[in-house]
């Protein structure tokens, strides 16, 4: 017996997510008809479509256009410090932090500002770090068939250090690493050195 697909909820409008903010003003105990609030149910819904822009982007796009003329090099290529902002699917709350990616190309190389891009890809969007870790390494390694990847991420986790727990100066640190950067332990330490 075959499982039936799962449809993809329609989008609502914009009258219909601003009604959803003013739902959880009211909700909060405050009056979402005040001078102070009238607006904000407008500014949060064009603050979600800046903060959540990445559904509306495809990461391979950023990657398919590469260079070859190169003069063979094919040593590591890491772009440190990549700052980013997400949110936890969770709890909806701030991600801040930065990703390292870096690669060992086979024949091609993109342009760093595209690793940038793919980052903020996957970043802006509801996210679990690990996932978006694995989301950035597997895409860069599909789409450029390098000899190996590494994605390092650091981030503080808004839903940890402003509610529940109350933990503040954690960070969290996830890692992918495929290829040369998941076999050979001198080309892994090689990176993590870069990555500082």
């Amino acid at each position: 017996m075959k499982k039936a697909r799962k449809t993809k909820p329609q989008r609502p409008g914009r009258e219909q997510a601003e009604e959803a903010v003013r739902t959880l003003l009211l909700w909060a105990g405050d009056d979402p008809g005040r001078e102070g609030l009238a607006d904000t149910p407008k500014r949060v819904a064009l603050a979600y479509e800046d903060w959540f822009s990445g559904y509306k982007d495809d990461p391979v796009t950023y990657l398919r256009r590469t260079f070859e003329e190169v003069e063979g090099y094919d040593e590591m290529i890491v772009l440190r410090d990549i700052a980013f902002e997400s949110h936890c699917e969770h709890h909806m709350a701030p991600i801040i932090g930065k990703a390292h990616v870096g690669y060992l190309p086979s024949d091609k190389v993109v342009g760093i500002s595209k690793l940038a891009r793919v980052v903020d890809a996957f970043a802006r969007r509801f996210q679990v770090q690990e996932k978006m870790t694995a989301q950035i390494a597997n895409c860069i390694n599909e789409v450029l068939n390098p000899r190996g990847v590494g994605v390092v991420i650091d981030a503080t986790h808004q839903c940890m250090t402003t509610r529940g727990v109350h933990k503040s100066g954690v960070s969290m640190v996830t890692s992918q690493m495929l290829g040369l950067f998941r076999k050979d332990a001198r080309t892994r330490a090689e990176f993590l050195r870069m990555i500082g």
